[in-house]
């Protein structure tokens, strides 16, 4: 089985293949242009890197949030088209699982976040690749309370990080640990990894939904100012 994951729901663009539960491409990019003309040229260079073509894919995965409002439509809008034009089936990857997926072996429990805006935080935490805590969002001292009933040393993982890395270490001391910076950035060879291992939960292009914790912020204008 030929997986392609896309991921567009943060500030970087990745894109992964995967054979049979073994990767064979990735490529992550951070710069000026938006997702949404960065990530086909990505597809094609994937593709053509690791010697297929979009009909050989079996399986699109896409990371649906929670993340950039924007951002998520772009990834989930594109596995949607692909797969529909080619009637293969698709699966929607958590974006905190992905963020949290490499850093499984440490015996800390695991805390993915990224920046939501707004003072917010969206968060969950996992423990021993097993996650403890729901997808939420928060302002970040609630959720560093939400944290402490689980465990006592925690490691922060997420683009939420070099933002609020102060504020942690204000708060938890050295009960806090971080991953190494690189592993902020979503990695699509996570989400890839995801994939394969739910292959069996895949679904037609109606069920890959955008996960969104709240409203987007015209809305919340709008229902303020209603």
């Amino acid at each position: 089985m030929i997986i392609l994951a896309l991921d567009t729901s943060g500030p970087s663009a990745g894109v992964a293949v995967m054979r049979e539960g073994e990767l064979v491409y990735e490529a992550t990019v951070i710069n000026a242009l938006t997702h949404s003309v960065n990530i086909m040229p990505m597809v094609e260079e994937a593709l053509v890197r690791s010697g297929f073509t979009i009909a050989d894919v079996a399986l699109f995965a896409a990371v649906v949030g929670p993340g950039s409002f924007t951002g998520v439509r772009i990834g989930v809008s594109t596995v949607k088209a692909m797969a529909q034009a080619l009637n293969k089936p698709c699966i929607g990857i958590n974006a905190l699982e992905a963020l949290a997926r490499g850093l499984a072996q440490t015996p800390h429990l695991v805390c993915p976040i990224r920046d939501a805006r707004v003072q917010q935080v969206y968060g969950a935490a996992f423990q021993d690749g097993h996650r403890v805590m729901e997808d939420t969002v928060l302002k970040l001292h609630d959720y560093l309370d939400a944290i402490q009933a689980l465990g006592n040393h925690f490691c922060f993982v997420g683009d939420g990080v070099p933002p609020l890395r102060d504020e942690i270490i204000g708060t938890l001391g050295d009960e806090a640990h971080f991953a190494a910076a690189h592993l902020n950035q979503l990695k699509a060879g996570a989400a890839a990894s995801i994939a394969w291992a739910n292959r069996s939960q895949a679904g037609d292009v109606q069920a890959l939904l955008p996960l969104y914790l709240r409203a987007p912020q015209a809305e919340r204008e709008r229902q303020k100012h209603g």
